[in-house]
């Protein structure tokens, strides 16, 4: 077998990378719990506790991945366009549309589906 040095060296290495694994692991925890934070921010939902435990094991400020923070920002982009544009432009387009064009549609697509259904 291997001496008892060696041995020591190897449960020495073991312990090193351990804790390193566990420190990766934290980090990716806190990351993904900052992103929550920011989902739960941006669409007005309760804050869950242990996102923030997550934070604090982390120790604090999390430093999102550019992946991760562009996803929340395009995200909180989208939804700001949506919010200035979304109701004036679907009125807009409301007030376009040919609405007894669209009833006379709809009423022959009716007409349409009686004949097939008594036909069956």
């Amino acid at each position: 077998g291997m001496a008892r040095e060696e041995f020591e060296e190897y449960q020495r290495q073991l312990l090193e990378e351990k804790i390193e694994r566990d420190k990766a692991f934290a980090q990716r925890k806190a990351e993904r719990a900052t992103v929550r934070m920011h989902l739960r921010d941006k669409y007005h939902l309760a804050q869950d506790e242990r996102d923030d435990a997550q934070l604090h094991v982390a120790g604090g400020t999390v430093e999102l991945p550019q992946e991760l923070a562009a996803m929340v920002h395009s995200e909180e982009e989208e939804e700001e366009e949506d919010d200035d544009t979304g109701a004036f432009a679907f009125l807009t387009k409301l007030r376009d549309m040919d609405l007894p064009a669209l009833r006379d549609r709809a009423l022959g697509s009716m007409e349409e589906v009686k004949e097939k259904c008594a036909l069956m």
